[in-house]
């Protein structure tokens, strides 16, 4: 892990493409900026370990077919 140290309005940048900017920081809290391609997703990790979990238990839940009633009889 590449630990580094930023000041407020102060870049990182990760390849060429993304940027994360120190936005503000008070007390234990640090508002951070990320400008990145609409493409990359970005997601907290909380987040992120969420979607991961709802997508493992849809994967392995049975498949819910919608069940029909159909009513035996002549037609008019």
């Amino acid at each position: 892990m590449l630990i580094l140290s930023r000041k407020i309005n102060e870049k990182i940048m990760i390849g060429e493409d993304i940027s994360i900017s120190i936005i503000e920081i008070q007390g234990d809290h640090i508002r951070i900026g990320v400008d990145a391609p609409k493409n990359i997703k970005i997601f907290r990790q909380e987040v992120f370990d969420a979607i991961k979990m709802e997508n493992k238990a849809a994967a392995t839940s049975a498949p819910v077919l919608p069940q029909f009633h159909f009513k035996l009889g002549a037609r008019t």
